[in-house]
């Protein structure tokens, strides 16, 4: 790997170079560092994804294949690393979900971008609101024992589990899967006040989209959202398409939680990318509505508008977030970038660019008034994966 551009969360004019790892960082100078060039940021990272092109990661009859064709999708977004997320389910579902993934990760070249899995579920709350999308005949009390055969299934894969504190067992069951090295989230929760801090206190460091899988109306105060946002020890994620939440919310919760504990998420769903029309997520049937001005789909329960997952590209996500929030460009990367890395124990990803990484690398353009980007080309692991000019580099 060998590319020159702008670096995107310093603003210098840089050569990076690799091969698997980044070997040296350079200052551009000279004629070299003429207009022209791309930005360069780390490749993104987006820690919960639940499919994407037409292929359902909760799904175990998903061809070894598609998941391969739905990762180089997300490589055109910039996308570079993450965790396929699959969704409460029976636990003959959910175990062959994870077992196919892990085939995929296996046996595809595409597979070195899954780091692991996010297992959204089935521990969360059955009550309609905080449940979101999640099927109530699914959802039940946390099990070591089930955790174990999960992670049979996932060959020992699953990075980070979503839970929702509520239950008498989720102290004690976030404490052992903390032991494990993974990653315990709070979201899709009911919990009171002094449950959500036995969390924290057994391990929690996440919340899970924070300001969804919420009910429509609650207290003012106190709630399960000022908690976790209040609790500096929680790093929370945020679907951000301008439909999830709001651009007030928005930015009062990256002024709580601060930019440092803030991590974007696109939340994405099968449909997404695909063209409007009615879609089966596992046992859910859900419908995708063309945005009308050409912006972010929508994707909701079918006959309802109650949201089902996103139709979010990451890189529209970090749009969003200059758009929405306000943010830099600088800022809105590092959402994407170094704050999952950290957030989900990304290894070799947390330090953007500096020799030793892994070269993961996105080259874009940036549209300073219309706060857009456009993605050039993808590299992971020192590896061109997709090319604007060309596609899909095989």
């Amino acid at each position: 790997m060998k590319c020159s551009g702008r670096n995107a969360i310093t603003g210098e004019m840089i050569l990076l170079e690799g091969q698997q790892g980044i070997t040296a960082v350079e200052p551009l100078l000279g004629p070299a560092a003429g207009a022209g060039l791309p930005w360069l940021a780390p490749g993104f990272i987006d820690l919960q994804v639940n499919g994407f092109a037409g292929v359902d990661y909760c799904a175990p009859t998903s061809p070894v294949e598609e998941i391969g064709r739905s990762i180089r999708a997300q490589y055109a977004t910039g996308v570079t690393r993450l965790l396929p997320t699959v969704i409460t389910g029976s636990q003959e579902v959910m175990a062959g979900a994870l077992r196919r993934l892990a085939e995929a990760k296996e046996q595809l070249p595409e597979g070195e971008s899954m780091v692991g899995y996010h297992v959204e579920g089935p521990h969360i709350s059955a009550e309609d609101g905080p449940r979101g999308a999640h099927p109530i005949a699914a959802v039940r009390a946390p099990d070591l024992e089930e955790f174990k055969r999960l992670q049979e299934a996932a060959r020992g894969d699953i990075k980070l589990i979503t839970i929702s504190p509520e239950w008498p067992q989720a102290p004690a069951y976030i404490e052992h899967i903390v032991r494990e090295g993974i990653v315990a989230s709070i979201g899709h929760t009911k919990a009171n006040s002094q449950q959500i801090a036995d969390a924290v206190a057994a391990g929690a460091t996440m919340s899970t989209h924070l300001g969804n899988g919420a009910h429509a109306v609650m207290a003012r105060h106190p709630n399960y959202l000022w908690d976790q946002l209040a609790e500096d020890r929680l790093t929370a994620s945020f679907i951000v398409d301008g439909i999830h939440i709001g651009a007030a919310f928005l930015k009062v919760a990256l002024r709580a939680k601060g930019l440092e504990r803030s991590v974007l998420i696109t939340d994405a769903v099968m449909p997404a990318l695909c063209p409007a029309g009615d879609y089966q997520l596992g046992e859910v049937d859900v419908t995708l509505h063309a945005s009308p001005d050409g912006d972010v789909d929508r994707v909701t329960l079918r006959g309802g508008m109650r949201l089902a997952g996103s139709a979010l590209r990451m890189d529209r996500g970090i749009e969003k977030l200059m758009q929405l929030a306000g943010l830099t460009l600088a800022q809105a990367v590092t959402l994407a970038t170094s704050n999952p890395a950290r957030a989900g124990r990304i290894a070799g990803r947390w330090r953007g660019f500096a020799p030793g990484e892994k070269s993961d690398v996105v080259e874009f353009t940036h549209d300073a008034q219309r706060q857009t980007i456009k993605v050039l080309r993808t590299w992971v692991a020192g590896r061109l994966v997709f090319d604007a000019e060309k596609g899909p580099v095989a």
